[in-house]
């Protein structure tokens, strides 16, 4: 059975070539592999052409325009990556009766209130990254193919620059942080996304019903704040030079930090169609920012 992954160098699509790699032959590419198949996503009938030459049985896509303020100035860029190059996918999946994995994100919702949104609940994007992923969505959906669509939140990894890596500088080089307290959701790491995708696809290759949407963040919840105390607590308990002190690192309201594109205020998402499914049980937040640390601060 062959996979076709594409994005292989993103946080994501770099756990995916380790989770994946058990259930077939992987052809993973970025959109600058070498070679005769191209991966570009800003040219999607190009992607077209990789889908026939490959003939998997499964496509996953891990690629996108996730540069959410830059995306403010780029939008027909974001759109082709995010919309376009993922409907192409999802239609030559149709064709030749693949799987088609795709990512998506709380930004496709608007953030307003406080419980933690279903896969069926209304959408309101409040930007352009939110705006094109929610229309990536809808398109794989017309296209017909068999698919599953894992909508996150908050995804980071050891490898690569992430908020956890960008605190933990600032902790050693300041005496006081300001943090962003009134945004909620679930840090996810991209390891975990990639074991939930490859147990998903052993199930879905078995059971086709299971095609559609799904949540698919870490358990629990907290805010950037509630984050940035976590991640700077424990590398001060690993004995790392940490300059602010405990009670500098103060919580302000997004107003505090203006950006091109608004932010939605609660990411929370429900998970519990993707356990119910496919018999998974996620793990707090705290234990994959964990083992993170303890990977990127090389600590026991």
């Amino acid at each position: 059975m062959k996979i076709l992954l594409l994005g292989m160098n993103g946080q994501v699509g770099w756990e995916l070539q380790r989770s994946l790699a058990p259930l077939g032959e992987l052809v993973a590419l970025d959109f600058d592999s070498p070679g005769p198949l191209s991966a570009d996503f800003s040219r999607p009938e190009s992607l077209a052409a990789t889908v026939r030459a490959v003939a998997p049985r499964i496509i996953v896509n891990a690629a996108a325009h996730t540069a959410v303020d830059k995306a403010e100035s780029e939008p027909e860029l974001a759109r082709t990556i995010n919309s376009t190059a993922p409907g192409v996918l999802a239609r030559e999946a149709a064709a030749c009766g693949a799987w088609f994995v795709h990512y998506s994100t709380d930004y496709v919702f608007d953030g307003s209130g406080s419980t933690p949104w279903v896969e069926d609940s209304p959408t309101g994007p409040l930007s352009v990254y939110g705006r094109t992923k929610l229309e990536g969505e809808q398109l794989i959906r017309a296209s017909g193919c068999r698919h599953l669509i894992l909508r996150t939140s908050w995804v980071y990894a050891a490898r690569g620059g992430n908020f956890a890596k960008t605190m933990l500088k600032l902790a050693m080089e300041r005496d006081k942080l300001s943090v962003i307290d009134d945004q909620i959701g679930a840090p996810t790491g991209a390891d975990l996304l990639a074991d939930v995708t490859a147990h998903a696809l052993r199930s879905a290759l078995q059971t086709p019903e299971v095609s559609g949407t799904y949540h698919a963040v870490a358990a629990g919840e907290t805010s950037w704040h509630g984050y940035a105390q976590h991640v700077i607590e424990f590398a001060r308990a690993a004995a790392q030079p940490i300059k602010v002190a405990p009670d500098a690192v103060e919580p302000v309201p997004t107003a505090a930090f203006p950006t091109p594109a608004r932010r939605p205020n609660n990411s929370r998402l429900n998970a519990k169609k993707l356990r119910d499914t496919f018999g998974l049980q996620l793990p707090p937040w705290r234990v994959g920012v964990d083992r993170m640390l303890r990977e990127i601060l090389q600590v026991p």
